[in-house]
């Protein structure tokens, strides 16, 4: 019974890594979180917007060339600001803010391509450089393909 005990309750040293990690552990503000990343997301959508309007004023392109030209420019933006290890800042200010974009899609593809080149083209490159965006890529086009199934389904029937 004694035995039974002594094993249930933790010891002095059990006792100090849970304080360890208490103290250790980042406290989160939820709001100021909420509010860095709707900033962040904001500041990128603004900036998405004075692209979308440069180029349909100045530039004169039609809505889709202005949203093509938009989405590029904003990719390449995004891979420099990768490249020069500035991203990674922007990242840990806004949180999802910064990941959400197409923005944060060009750093997670950008990231280990730039992380792995020391390996090689082909198998650090080409192997790693959809380690992070691979799922989203794959999870994307099969969603895509079941709702283009059930649509093709439901017009057949008549219902769409």
């Amino acid at each position: 019974m004694d035995n039974e005990m002594q094993t249930n309750t933790p010891n002095t040293t059990e006792k100090e890594y849970a304080k360890y990690i208490k103290k250790i552990t980042p406290k989160n503000n939820l709001p100021l979180q909420m509010a860095k990343a709707f900033v962040t997301g904001g500041l990128i959508c603004i900036l998405g917007q004075f692209l979308l309007n440069f180029a349909t004023d100045t530039l004169a392109m039609d809505k889709e060339g202005a949203g093509s030209f938009c989405s590029l420019v904003l990719i390449f933006i995004s891979i420099l600001l990768t490249g020069l290890n500035l991203y990674p800042s922007i990242v840990t200010f806004g949180g999802a803010g910064a990941l959400v974009p197409i923005t944060g899609f060009a750093n997670s593809v950008a990231s280990p391509a730039i992380e792995y080149k020391k390996e090689g083209w082909v198998f650090g490159v080409g192997c790693k450089i959809f380690t992070i965006a691979g799922p989203v890529i794959l999870y994307g086009i099969f969603s895509s393909f079941l709702l283009g199934l059930a649509y093709y389904v439901l017009k057949t029937m008549g219902m769409a």
